[in-house]
C-alpha cells in the first residue's frame, strides 16, 4: 500500500520564510543590544571619577563594561 505525505510544506517557501523571520528577529536584537550599551555608555560617562571609584570602574573599562553582556 502506498502512502503519500501532505503534512509538509513546499520545499524552499518555509526556509524562505523562516530565514526571514530570523534576520528580522536578529536585527531587532542587535539594535536593542546596540541600544542597552549606548544607554548604559552614556549613564557611565555622566558619572565623576570619584563615583566611578566607588563602583570599582575607571574611565577606561566604560566601554569594556557596555559592551559586555555579563550585566544583562
Amino acid at each position: 500500500m502506498a502512502a503519500f505525505d501532505t503534512t509538509r510544506t513546499t520545499y524552499g517557501t518555509a526556509s524562505f520564510a523562516s530565514r526571514a523571520v530570523a534576520f528580522v528577529s536578529d536585527l531587532a536584537l542587535n539594535v536593542q543590544a546596540w541600544n542597552d550599551a549606548r544607554v548604559t555608555r552614556n549613564a557611565l560617562t555622566d558619572l565623576t571619577d570619584r563615583e566611578l571609584a566607588d563602583i570599582g570602574l575607571s574611565r577606561g573599562e566604560i566601554d569594556g563594561v557596555a559592551r559586555s553582556n555579563l550585566i544583562r
